[in-house]
């Protein structure tokens, strides 16, 4: 997934104008994206200017009143009571100013919303309007989607078996099946610190540097860790196994030509085959489908390459 991806709103209310980006465009952090027309938020914000004009001269008007007053109270001329009207009529002023420039400049910073702007640098992954569709913030609706796909996140989750050997920094090769002549190097930055009691693995996140856009951000990816040179893993088909009461059984095929019976110990399962982690070495001879009847002790018979398969014992 991208290192950076995030949903565009609108915060306003309005009509589109106007896009300027389409999906696949890189953008600018800063880039303009759309503009959107808002009347009913610029007549508000005229109005609020108006009020806040009209509560500076009301200011202007106190100050010079209570000045005024104030000289008259040196001479007893006018009441103090009357002198302390005329102050706080002053402080009224001055508030009602303060709360004007207020409003201004919420209304201006709505205002400024009708630019959507990007938030950082990358690439423009969805476009869900157009120009003359009715925007309502409310209404949470997406109008882009922003992807920063320089660097990719690849989460995966590591078996608990193969965890110890997962450490940041460690480097990972990484294959895509539409290029499957290419290996893509990767690297362990972290990991959830924690097994999944769920799944018995660790969330680990491999980051690749994707300056050139080798790998689409959401595309599938295997990796592959390199983990401490160990013995191979041990793995069979699926349909060599039995399914019984006393566990999970395979036949082998003894130097007598007997059957022998093994109980398995099953590490991860791949689906058509399963990693054995004890039960079997690899010198021995499995038998294929073998039938549901099979005992130990049952002798087989070896069929050459040319005769049809009988898995039954004879």
């Amino acid at each position: 997934q991208p290192f950076i991806e995030a949903p565009i709103y609108a915060r306003v209310d309005g009509y589109l104008r106007r896009w300027y980006f389409d999906i696949g465009h890189g953008v600018r952090q800063g880039d303009l994206l759309a503009e959107i027309e808002a009347p009913e938020l610029d007549q508000q914000l005229a109005q609020a200017r108006a009020d806040l004009s009209r509560a500076e001269a009301n200011l202007e008007l106190a100050r010079v009143t209570d000045a005024r007053w104030q000289e008259l109270l040196k001479t007893a001329s006018v009441s103090e009571q009357e002198a302390a009207e005329k102050s706080a009529g002053l402080a009224t002023a001055s508030a009602a100013v303060l709360a004007a420039r207020a409003n201004v400049h919420r209304l201006e910073e709505l205002q400024s919303f009708e630019r959507v702007v990007a938030p950082f640098d990358g690439v423009i992954t969805e476009r869900q309007t157009d120009i003359g569709q009715l925007i309502k913030a409310a209404a949470g609706r997406e109008l882009f989607r922003l992807a920063q796909t320089a660097v990719l996140r690849i989460y995966v989750r590591v078996p608990q078996t193969i965890s110890p050997w997962i450490v940041p920094g460690q480097k990972v090769d990484l294959f895509l099946a539409e290029k499957p002549n290419r290996v893509f190097t990767g690297a362990i930055v972290r990991t959830a610190g924690a097994i999944d009691p769920a799944s018995r693995t660790l969330l680990t996140e491999v980051q690749y540097q994707n300056e050139r856009g080798d790998i689409l951000a959401g595309a599938y990816v295997q990796v592959r860790f390199h983990s401490p040179a160990e013995a191979p893993a041990l793995v069979l088909p699926a349909n060599t196994l039995l399914f019984r009461a006393e566990g999970t059984q395979v036949g082998v095929l003894g130097p007598d030509h007997r059957v022998q019976l093994r109980h398995l110990k099953i590490g991860r399962d791949f689906g058509t085959a399963v990693e054995v982690l004890s039960g079997v070495t690899a010198t021995d001879q499995v038998i294929l489908n073998p039938s549901d009847s099979l005992a130990a002790g049952d002798t087989v018979q070896l069929g050459t390459g040319n005769e049809a398969e009988d898995p039954s014992p004879k």
